[in-house]
C-alpha cells in the first residue's frame, strides 16, 4: 500500500472509532498493513498513514540492534499486535527522550519525550478488550501509532531543535541515548 505522507490532510484528521464489525475489508486492510510496515521497513502503521480514516494500527518490533541501543531504550521485541480503538494513559511521571523517526515524513528524525511507562487499552479483531501496560521502546511505538489516529504526528510532540535528517543523524548522533545532542543542539 502507498504510505500517505505529511501534508495529506488524512494524517491530520481525528480517526473514527472502529463499530466492531468483523469483515473481509477489514482483515485484507491489516494484512495489507502489515506487508507496508514490513516493507518500508517500520515498527508500526496507523490507518491514516495508508489513507483510512478508522482507529486502527499494526505494532511489531523484532528487529535486532545492539545490546547497548536496546538497554539504553528499554527496548524488548514487540510481537504483532493489531489494536482498534487504542487509548493510553501514563503510569506514573517517568518519561525517557530519545529520537524518532516516522514513515509518514521519511528523512527526517527528531527526540520526541514521552510516558516511559503506559497503561494501553484496545480491541483486537474479534472484539474482545485488552488492557496491559507497556514500558519503554512498546510504550513509545503504542503511543507514537496510537497519535496518528487523533491527527498528531511525532514532529508536533518533538523537541524542534532536535530535528536532523536520518544521514545527520546516522552519521553524528547515532547514540543509544541523546545526551551528546541535546548538548550540541540544545534543546
Amino acid at each position: 500500500m502507498p504510505l500517505v505522507h505529511v501534508g495529506d490532510p488524512v494524517l491530520r484528521q481525528v480517526c473514527d472509532d472502529w463499530d466492531g464489525s468483523d469483515t473481509p475489508e477489514l482483515r485484507e486492510l491489516v494484512e495489507r498493513m502489515v506487508a507496508t510496515m514490513h516493507d518500508a521497513p517500520g515498527v508500526g502503521v496507523a490507518a491514516p498513514q495508508v489513507g483510512v480514516n478508522l482507529r486502527l494500527a499494526v505494532l511489531e518490533d523484532l528487529y535486532e540492534i545492539p545490546a547497548s541501543f536496546a538497554e539504553a531504550r528499554e527496548r524488548e521485541k514487540l510481537e504483532l499486535m493489531v489494536v482498534l480503538n487504542p487509548s493510553y494513559e501514563p503510569i506514573g511521571d517517568r518519561t525517557a527522550t530519545h529520537y524518532e523517526g516516522c514513515l509518514s515524513m521519511p528523512g527526517y528524525t527528531a527526540a520526541v519525550e514521552r510516558p516511559a511507562d503506559i497503561r494501553a487499552t484496545w480491541q483486537d479483531l474479534d472484539g474482545n478488550l485488552h488492557i496491559r501496560d507497556l514500558s519503554g521502546w512498546q510504550a513509545r511505538i503504542f503511543q507514537h501509532e496510537t497519535d496518528h489516529l487523533a491527527g498528531i504526528i511525532y514532529i508536533d510532540k518533538a523537541h524542534i531543535r532536535s530535528i536532523c535528517t536520518d544521514e545527520n543523524y546516522a552519521g553524528l548522533w547515532a547514540e543509544p541515548t541523546p545526551h551528546e545532542v541535546r548538548e550540541a543542539l540544545q534543546f
